[in-house]
C-alpha cells in the first residue's frame, strides 16, 4: 500500500461539457491518491470526497470519476 500523495489528475466533471480534448478545456485538478492497488483500482480524494479513479501508465496521469464514482463512507 502506498502513502497518500497529491498529484494532478483529469477530473470527469471538468471535461464533461466540452469533451476531454477540447482546446479551451482545463480539465485537470489536484487530487490526493489514497490507495493505488493497480492501474484500474485507485481511490482518489477530490474536494473532500473519495472517488474511484484509474491510472494511465502510457500518459502517466490519473483519471478521477467524480460524477459516477463516489465511494460511500
Amino acid at each position: 500500500m502506498t502513502q497518500p500523495f497529491d498529484t494532478t489528475a483529469v477530473i470527469h466533471s471538468l471535461s464533461a461539457n466540452r469533451g476531454p480534448n477540447h482546446p479551451d478545456t482545463d480539465n485537470t485538478g489536484t487530487v490526493t491518491i489514497i490507495e493505488h492497488r493497480n492501474n484500474n483500482s485507485v481511490i482518489a480524494e477530490y474536494k473532500g470526497r473519495r472517488y474511484s479513479a484509474v491510472f494511465n501508465p502510457f500518459h502517466c496521469i490519473y483519471y478521477v470519476d467524480d460524477k459516477y464514482g463516489l465511494i460511500a463512507e
